[in-house]
């Protein structure tokens, strides 16, 4: 499973075989069943997870007992817990796999090594983590104007390899309409087609 980091790495930014064989041996691949989570609330997010394969979701709940997606993470992209990781506190999130997965990790010390022995490394990393923040406020502002319906074309249109891998249930909590709204709006959209 390594060579399919390596060749998304290798689209991302250029790099010798020699830095690559020093990521590999820092690497642990992991296989994880449907359901089985690699991070439960409490716990302390200490590593950077590739997803070589698979489906994952970030997640937590709130005082009613609802449990509130914020991310999706499939196939060729990264999966964290970013503030537990920062600040090295317990997570108030949970990661689970919503399909059989694997994934590829390195602990915090082993990749804040590699980053400083390879700098391209750092590059993409900071590159990695300031996309994600873009993605964050553009999640945020389509929350706080976007419509139900907006909400729904927005999310299949930026996301098509996960719409059709989760169960709907979960695309609801992360669009943050209930399941009755969003049921209304496909039976809508398929009138319309």
């Amino acid at each position: 499973m390594f060579k399919v980091f390596e060749e998304y790495l290798r689209q991302k930014i250029q790099i010798s075989d020699e830095d690559l064989e020093l990521i590999r041996a820092a690497s642990i691949e992991r296989k994880l069943r449907k359901w089985q989570s690699i991070l439960h609330e409490g716990e302390i997010w200490r590593i950077n997870c590739f997803i070589a394969s698979g489906c994952f979701r970030l997640y937590r709940f709130g005082e009613d007992g609802t449990d509130h997606t914020l991310r999706f993470g499939v196939d060729n992209w990264w999966i964290s817990d970013q503030e537990s990781y920062n600040n090295e506190k317990p997570s108030e999130y949970n990661i689970e796999a919503l399909a059989g997965s694997t994934v590829i990790i390195w602990d915090k010390e082993k990749w804040e090594a590699l980053m400083s022995a390879i700098p391209a490394l750092k590059l993409f990393t900071e590159q990695l983590l300031a996309r994600g923040y873009e993605a964050s406020q553009r999640r945020i502002f389509s929350l706080i104007s976007y419509s139900a319906e907006e909400k729904y074309t927005e999310f299949q249109k930026t996301y098509p390899s996960v719409f059709n891998r989760v169960p709907l249930h979960m695309v609801a909590s992360y669009l943050g309409i209930s399941r009755e709204t969003l049921s209304r709006i496909r039976k809508e959209f398929t009138k319309h087609k």
